[in-house]
């Protein structure tokens, strides 16, 4: 009651904080992250490493378990698990409920630097993208039906320009190549002309390693003029390592090409890329950061595309594959269009029950002041617009509108029997003394309602993770209508409710309703 009469008395300074609370919602709504549903996925690092050519045993003694082992002394870790292939070794990292993606990544690589001494040498392990389970948003495909260019030069578009062009966009962590054939220069020894000219294998190894780089000479200064010096050394053709100098005999230099063929040919590679059944493709996959729109990262990837598709060679085509933001827009879209039907719904419903349009304004103002108020917080706690936040609100709907419609109703009943050309103070008196009446336990009610979802937030894991955002936005929305309840909806039975009000049995419909349970509850 202290609050409905401290509302009254600063009508001004109310309705200026609806206006703020308006305007601050409507930002809220065109700035907050969009997706289809919750990220389920746990915060976990994954940790590759590469080590050519070995067998999964070698792998996982070599590799995979002194990595793991290492690993298993983070904190606030709740798996650890290692996984050893042909040539790769992957160690996932699975941290407890709510631990920051970044702190992970940073106290891994910690750790991670205290094992690199007790790997093999040359071996070198690296960070998996910044990245979660829900993290893929799009695909697309490179293909090319003239046969103008084969998998590997397509790989090789997809590695060296499509990639970096949308790596560089904001939101994206990683974009993955798949299908194709990457391109690379094949050493094919001859074991028999390594014994006969009595070279070991790592002397080609190293031979090989070493012809590949470049030096520079200072400077040399000549007629008033600099020159750089600066050898020549990068391999740009098969030929290039293949005269690479093992060794000499007899003032004979014996080269890579003595003993190997060097060729150009297509790495090892584990699995295909095809597209629709008609054939291999080329791919890219567009992994979001966590936190990012999902929405604006997609946008921002297309109009990238587009830019890129006028580079393409003659002949190449690009096409979207997978594309989230479709799921997303048909899920929020679904769920707003059902937000203002119920909205529609409870005005129309209120104004056939009152027969008096202002009043029913008053009654489900508290509507989209709620809703509003709902996205300013959720925007500030990072909480995405999805179907499970949607929802919460969508299930709060019934109930906000509640406490406004019984305040509206008594003071209804409280007018019915005032004429029209009653003085104003008494009509205002009367409609303050009726907010008052019902108010308190209004607003208590609404309170005990958004108190009942509290339990949800005892859930853990990812049955937390699915259904806090519901819960959150609930509770949000209920308190939002319980406090305007009895701040914004006085103030707007004062400044609406006028003219002549009906008494209830004048009202048509609701002699209706009242003419058909009124048997049954004299029955009982």
């Amino acid at each position: 009651a202290k609050i409905i009469d401290w509302s009254v008395a600063n009508q001004f300074f109310v309705m200026l904080g609806a206006l703020v609370l308006l305007a601050a919602g409507i930002v809220s709504v065109t700035k907050i992250p969009l997706d289809a549903i919750p990220d389920l996925s746990d915060t976990q690092v994954i940790i590759r490493t590469d080590f050519p050519g070995q067998a999964p045993q070698v792998i996982e003694d070599q590799v995979t378990y002194p990595l793991s082992t290492q690993m298993l002394s983070l904190p606030k870790t709740k798996v650890v698990r290692g996984f050893s292939m042909f040539g790769t070794s992957f160690v996932y990292i699975v941290f407890e409920d709510n631990v920051d993606m970044y702190w992970a990544r940073s106290r891994t690589l910690e750790y991670l630097s205290q094992a690199r001494g007790m790997l093999p040498e040359g071996v070198e392990p690296e960070l998996g993208p910044d990245a979660t389970g829900v993290g893929w948003v799009f695909q697309y495909a490179l293909f090319d039906k003239t046969g103008q260019h084969d998998l590997a030069e397509l790989r090789s578009l997809q590695d060296w320009f499509v990639r970096f062009e949308l790596a560089t966009i904001d939101g994206v962590a990683e974009v993955a190549s798949v299908g194709g054939f990457v391109k690379e220069y094949q050493v094919l020894v001859d074991p028999n002309k390594l014994r006969a000219y009595d070279i070991p294998l790592q002397k080609v190894i190293e031979a090989v390693r070493s012809a590949n780089q470049e030096t520079g000479g200072r400077t040399l200064e000549m007629a008033e003029t600099e020159y750089l010096i600066r050898s020549f050394g990068y391999v740009n053709k098969p030929e290039n390592l293949a005269q690479a100098v093992l060794k000499s005999v007899d003032g004979t230099p014996i080269t890579v090409g003595d003993v190997a063929r060097v060729v150009e040919g297509p790495a090892i590679r584990r699995g295909i890329t095809e597209l629709n059944g008609e054939g291999e493709a080329v791919g890219g996959i567009v992994v979001m950061r966590p936190g990012a729109n999902a929405l604006d990262v997609i946008h921002n990837v297309k109009e990238r595309l587009e830019s890129v598709k006028q580079g393409l060679p003659d002949g190449v085509e690009l096409k979207i594959v997978y594309d989230r933001s479709e799921l997303i827009e048909g899920s929020v879209e679904y769920l707003k269009d059902k937000l203002i039907e119920e909205s529609l719904m409870v005005a129309l419903i209120t104004f056939l029950f009152l027969l008096h349009a202002r009043s029913a304004f008053v009654a489900i103002i508290t509507i989209p002041l709620g809703i509003l108020a709902a996205f300013i917080i959720m925007n500030a706690q990072g909480i995405t617009a999805n179907i499970m936040s949607l929802g919460g609100i969508a299930i709060a709907i019934g109930a906000m509108v509640d406490a406004s419609i019984v305040m509206v109703e008594n003071a209804h009943r409280k007018l019915s029997g005032m004429e029209p050309d009653t003085d104003k103070a008494d009509r205002q008196k009367a409609l303050i003394q009726a907010a008052k009446e019902v108010g308190p336990g209004l607003f208590f009610s609404l309170l005990i309602i958004t108190v009942s979802f509290f339990p949800v937030f005892a859930l853990t894991g990812q049955s937390e993770r699915m259904f806090t955002p519901l819960a959150f936005t609930k509770t949000y929305a209920m308190a939002a209508a319980a406090f305007l309840s009895v701040t914004v909806v006085p103030i707007l039975m004062l400044w609406l409710i006028r003219g002549k009000i009906r008494r209830e049995d004048e009202n048509p419909v609701n002699r209706f309703f009242i003419a058909l349970y009124r048997p049954f509850l004299n029955a009982a």
